[in-house]
């Protein structure tokens, strides 16, 4: 029942863009997996599938339904570009040893969820604004056991044994804000430094945070919004047509709650005690040709413990395309 509420809220937030097909119009996939980092427990996988419609004039574009809750805390008439956003994500995240069928309750349980993003970016001279709504399921209804279990027969890798510890089924959703300022940048635009602000709410998951990005490289004044499209997990930082970065960051966050560590929010469940206030780190490589955009990240976090420290630890891949 969850899922077909899902799949029914999807194809109506579909709708709206296909009335602005004219517009700029770009393609991404974007896979987080903690391999690249050498380990495959914690948020052991994520991959989502998104639309972007952009309007450099700023006139048509406007937010879809999903992001009505927040639509009141953005300016909507005086943005130089503006951008919308959808992703549809699957993630799962596991215990250190998924050979166990009962894995320890010290570690971090089995999730999956299925998720639904909408996002809506505005754009001035130096500062962009972001609001973002997901939606979603965390459970069984979320295949992510069938698709890990799929994806580790074909490639030969461990079958994992302890799925039937994970979450139960249940609807969760997060409503965020965030404004990114381009604090400064060098006479030739080929070093500049970007401030983020953000705020989340919902029961996926609720948080604060601030962060700072350094980017070296070509043409950055056209993607420096670029970075607000983590928060949904859309894409990472990217450039466009024929721009190139370096970048690193570093994240200041307080966690007031996350389910995949804290567990079902209306029933008992598993769950881990952990260190709510965490820094995170990150570097990448972001590339782009006329119509075609690449970065390749790494996501770092100081947290304590280390089934925490796991679920914020993780590479990621972003491949973008322009129709």
């Amino acid at each position: 029942m969850l899922r077909r509420i899902f799949y029914v809220s999807f194809l109506i937030e579909l709708m709206a863009p296909i009335a602005h097909a004219e517009q700029n119009s770009w393609g991404a996939v974007n896979i987080d997996n903690d391999i690249l980092l050498g380990n495959d427990n914690g948020y052991t996988n994520g991959i989502y599938f998104s639309w972007f419609n952009f309007d450099d004039e700023n006139e048509d574009l406007k937010p879809g339904w999903l992001s009505a809750p927040l639509n009141w805390s953005i300016d909507l008439e005086n943005a130089e570009m503006s951008l919308k956003g959808y992703s549809l994500g699957q993630v799962m995240v596991t215990p250190e040893d998924i050979t166990v069928e009962e894995p320890p309750f010290s570690e971090i349980p089995y999730s999956g969820s299925l998720l639904l993003s909408s996002t809506f970016i505005t754009v001035q001279e130096s500062t962009a604004d972001s609001i973002v709504t997901v939606i979603g399921i965390v459970g069984p209804s979320s295949r992510a056991e069938q698709t890990q279990k799929w994806v580790h027969e074909q490639v030969g890798a461990d079958i994992p044994q302890g799925w039937d510890t994970q979450l139960e089924d249940e609807f969760v959703f997060q409503l965020s804000r965030a404004r990114l300022w381009r604090a400064w940048n060098s006479h030739d635009d080929d070093v500049d430094l970007l401030v983020l602000a953000d705020a989340g709410l919902g029961t996926l998951s609720s948080y604060v945070s601030s962060a700072g990005l350094i980017r070296y490289g070509r043409d950055l004044s056209s993607s420096f919004e670029t970075p607000l499209l983590i928060n949904a997990r859309s894409a990472n930082p990217a450039a466009v047509r024929g721009g190139w970065f370096f970048f690193a960051g570093v994240r200041l966050e307080y966690v007031f709650n996350a389910i995949y560590s804290d567990g079902n929010t209306f029933r008992d469940s598993r769950s881990i005690d952990y260190d709510r206030s965490q820094i995170g780190l990150t570097t990448g490589l972001a590339y782009s040709w006329e119509d075609v955009s690449i970065t390749l990240a790494l996501y770092e976090s100081n947290a304590s413990d280390a089934s925490a420290r796991d679920v914020t630890r993780f590479g990621t891949l972003t491949l973008g395309w322009e129709f």
